[in-house]
């Protein structure tokens, strides 16, 4: 299985964020799965890229040319490409993705995850969304998802295409049981 993490370009300010990306890198190789991320060497990118190789796992990083400077472009992955523009970038990781999985990071982590949960609310993909809560991260995003449920603008069914978890069996129970939603017609 291919799985797309988002995640940031730094290692934040709190030694969870980078131990979570070894161990999720650790999680990928081990289970025979191949990273799908952004290219990069520089913070939580580079470390859930080295880990996975770590463990002889495979790696495929998509970066655009203008960032293959700026993030220090990873030399050592099994596969690199090299795309002309960040939309490019996304929707490629996206295809070739079975599942996404954002890390903490910072606005374009952000970016990225709501893209796929919203994509998936309206049948563009039909693969799991796991936000990847370590210390807590993602606890503020998922009150901000409940408060669209009591608003009317998200559905306690749109909520099944994504988990809030740190824990490897949740998120192995998750991919395993998920269902794709039903496109809701208006």
């Amino acid at each position: 299985m291919n799985i797309s993490v988002y995640c940031g370009a730094s290692l934040g300010n709190n030694y969870l964020y980078e131990d979570a990306a070894k161990s999720l890198g650790k999680w990928i190789a081990e289970n025979g799965h191949t990273l799908v991320y952004g290219g990069g060497k520089a913070g939580l990118m580079g470390v859930i890229a080295d880990e996975v190789l770590l463990h002889n796992g495979k790696v495929i990083g998509i970066i655009p040319t203008f960032l293959v400077d700026r993030e220090l472009c990873h030399s050592n992955l099994t596969r690199l490409e090299i795309v002309n523009s960040m939309s490019e970038r996304k929707n490629k990781m996206i295809e070739l993705g079975n599942c996404y999985i954002a890390l903490p990071g910072g606005p374009g982590t952000l970016e990225e995850i709501s893209e796929v949960i919203s994509w998936a609310r309206i049948g563009q993909h039909h693969n799991p969304c796991i936000l990847f809560n370590v210390g807590g991260y993602y606890d503020k995003l998922k009150e901000f998802y409940d408060d669209m449920v009591t608003n009317g603008f998200f559905t306690e069914v749109d909520k099944k295409a994504m988990l809030f978890t740190t824990s490897f069996n949740e998120i192995e129970q998750y991919i395993t049981n998920y269902a794709p939603l039903i496109v809701r017609a208006y």
